[in-house]
This record gives structure tokens, C-alpha cells and sequence, in this order.
């Protein structure tokens, strides 16, 4: 029982992956506070649509090759988002592969940005 308890505490850890979900008021935190790189990984449309202030956009597709665009950011926080989260997760694994030391995911992604009434830039 106490083994089957153990792995049930650690289990949402193990299945997180790479990069902890933070929801959107956490990340305007980590955003304001930690000065966080925002790396925005939906594709063109989406992200002319409306994206985070100041986010850095590389569709997930092209992030393997792009990467180097981002190496200066290694050792800061990095806030990574796309529509709902699944790409995201995604990518914060590149990353972390990549040597990234502190990535974060948007839990909800840009639709968790919104419902939290958080303000987008268009175009």
C-alpha cells in the first residue's frame, strides 16, 4: 500500500514531461518577475490571430531546425504556449532535450490566456 501511495504522488510529476503546466496568472509572474522568454509554437495564422506581448513565434514543425534562434535563452525561463497545450508539451521536450535548464508550459494554452482575460497583440 505505502509503495502503491508512493508512485501515486509521484505519477503527475512522471507525466508532466518535460516542462511543469503553469496556469496564466502564473505565468504573467513568471513573465514580469523572471523576465521569462515567451515562445509562442502555433502555426502563422494562429499566432497573427492574437499572441502574448512580446512572444517569440516558431511553429512547432520548424522548432528542431530553428533551435539555435533560441540557444542565448538557455539558462532563463521559458514559457511555451500554443492553443490548448498539446503542441506545447511537445515542444518544451525539444527543449528540454536541447539543454534547456527551465521550461514552463501554458496550461491551457492561449484559450487559458483568454478566459483569464489576459490582453493578446494581433498581427
Amino acid at each position: 500500500m505505502a509503495i502503491g501511495s508512493g508512485i501515486m504522488l509521484v505519477w503527475p510529476t512522471i507525466k508532466r514531461g518535460a516542462g511543469a503546466a503553469i496556469s496564466a496568472s502564473d505565468a504573467v509572474i513568471l513573465i514580469n518577475r523572471s523576465h521569462a522568454v515567451v515562445l509562442d509554437v502555433r502555426d502563422d495564422a494562429e499566432f497573427a490571430a492574437g499572441h502574448i506581448a512580446e512572444a517569440k513565434h516558431i511553429p512547432l514543425s520548424q522548432l528542431p531546425e530553428r533551435i539555435k534562434e533560441l540557444n542565448k535563452f538557455k539558462e532563463r525561463p521559458v514559457l511555451v504556449y500554443c492553443e490548448s497545450g498539446a503542441r506545447a508539451s511537445k515542444a518544451a521536450a525539444i527543449l528540454a532535450k536541447n539543454e534547456f535548464k527551465q521550461v514552463q508550459q501554458l496550461q491551457g494554452g492561449i484559450r487559458a490566456w483568454q478566459d483569464a482575460k489576459l490582453p493578446l497583440v494581433k498581427g
